[in-house]
């Protein structure tokens, strides 16, 4: 089992940059391939990045292409998502999901989420 806890969201104005984190508990971390999903209220969650088990391959969703990267670091068991040139359309709360499975990567566990605020 692997237990996630976001961090680092917070209140940024429009063409700033953020990076939150994903911090994951267990020992099988370097088994799952992790990804980071968005939610605004009354509306469906959102694919945001994926990255591979060993780190080599990310995968991004349209919306943030060329301005977020997601990178992790197994020996730390961390996942980062580092968000630039972001717009008042980024504001959501942030997910850490960790699969098994690198594409299509639905989920099997879940953090609670980091709130990020992108002021216009």
């Amino acid at each position: 089992q692997v237990q996630l806890a976001e961090s680092g969201g917070g209140l940024v104005q429009a063409g700033g940059s953020l990076r939150i984190s994903c911090a994951a508990s267990g020992r099988t971390f370097s088994s799952y391939a992790m990804a980071w999903f968005r939610q605004v209220p009354g509306k469906e969650r959102e694919f945001v990045a994926a990255i591979t088990q060993d780190g080599k391959n990310q995968y991004y969703g349209d919306s943030v292409q060329g301005r977020f990267t997601i990178s992790r670091d197994n020996a730390r068991n961390m996942v980062w998502l580092r968000m630039s040139a972001l717009r008042p359309e980024d504001t959501a709360l942030y997910y850490c999901a960790a699969d098994p499975n690198f594409l299509p990567l639905r989920g099997e566990y879940w953090g609670q989420g980091t709130q990020v605020t992108v002021s216009s």
